[in-house]
Order: C-alpha cells, then sequence, then structure tokens
C-alpha cells in the first residue's frame, strides 16, 4: 500500500492534494498576476501602436502589434492551461522583451521617455509585475515532463465519465 509518497519523498504523481497543484492559493493569486500584467501590456501597447500605423520609418507600431498578439496569447493559455514552465517562460520573456526593448531604444533618456509618456509609466510598471510573477510560477510549477505525466494520469479519469471517482 503506497503512503502518498514518492521516490524522492514528494507527492507521487496524480496523488497530491488540490494544495499541491496547479490550484494552490499562492498560484492562484500568481496566475491572476501574471494575467492581469500580460493583458494591460497588451493593450498599452495596442494603444501606442494604433495611431500610429503607417508610419514607414518606424517599425515599432508593427512590432508592438505581434508582442500584444503573443502577450494576449501567453494570457489566455496561462489561465486555461495546465502549470507549464515553457509557458511561463514566455510569459516572462514577452513582457521582459517589451521591457528591455523600451530601455534599449532610449538608452540613457529612458527616464525622461518616461516622464513625458504616461502610458509608458504603465506599460514598464505592468512589465516588472509580469515578470516577478511569471518568473514565481515557474519556479513553483513542477518541471513539464511532470505536468505532462499528471495529465496523462488525469485523462483516463476523465474519459471513464466518473470524474476520477471510485465505485459507489
Amino acid at each position: 500500500m503506497s503512503d502518498g509518497r514518492g521516490p524522492t519523498g514528494g507527492p507521487e504523481l496524480g496523488v497530491g492534494s488540490d494544495a499541491d497543484g496547479r490550484n494552490a492559493p499562492k498560484k492562484r493569486l500568481l496566475r491572476g498576476v501574471a494575467v492581469q500584467a500580460a493583458a494591460v501590456a497588451a493593450a498599452v501597447h495596442l494603444l501606442w501602436a494604433w495611431p500610429r500605423l503607417g508610419s514607414p520609418p518606424d517599425a515599432r507600431p508593427y512590432l508592438f502589434l505581434a508582442g500584444s498578439a503573443l502577450a494576449a496569447a501567453v494570457a489566455v493559455a496561462t489561465l486555461r492551461a495546465g502549470e507549464y514552465r515553457r509557458l511561463y517562460a514566455l510569459g516572462a520573456g514577452t513582457l521582459g522583451t517589451f521591457l528591455g526593448g523600451f530601455l534599449a531604444w532610449h538608452g540613457t533618456g529612458a527616464s525622461a521617455a518616461l516622464a513625458a509618456e504616461p502610458l509608458a509609466v504603465v506599460a514598464a510598471i505592468a512589465e516588472v509585475v509580469g515578470v516577478v510573477a511569471f518568473l514565481a510560477l515557474y519556479r513553483l510549477a513542477p518541471p513539464t515532463s511532470v505536468a505532462l505525466e499528471r495529465r496523462r494520469d488525469e485523462a483516463p479519469d476523465e474519459a471513464s465519465g466518473d470524474g476520477g471517482e471510485g465505485p459507489p
């Protein structure tokens, strides 16, 4: 008979309580913060880019459209998908790229650019918060192979229609 512990002393796959899984309170909070930060960053970049489309010498509006679409897709996937470190890394990387691109574009004048543009302040705050939240989710999530194994173990229960419960 198993005591619910795996070979490393942690919970066996598929045996841990909900407090250890995707719906742990800390993970739910971090997921909500990360999703909101990604959505705000995407919206701010769209607001900035939309009126500037068609400006031939400036490629930023088009890059912002693509980055905003990616940030929105990551936000949706973070809400709907399981715990995937790669997804959280993509979220942190997307928001970090926005932030790093701003700093690279403005260089030493980044603080003056922040002072002159309120949308840039909102975007920078959302990006920093989002990167921190996505990195925290990354650290708390199991390796992708473990997440895939959990998903594989849960699939037969869902397919049988009994919701994973035992006999009545």
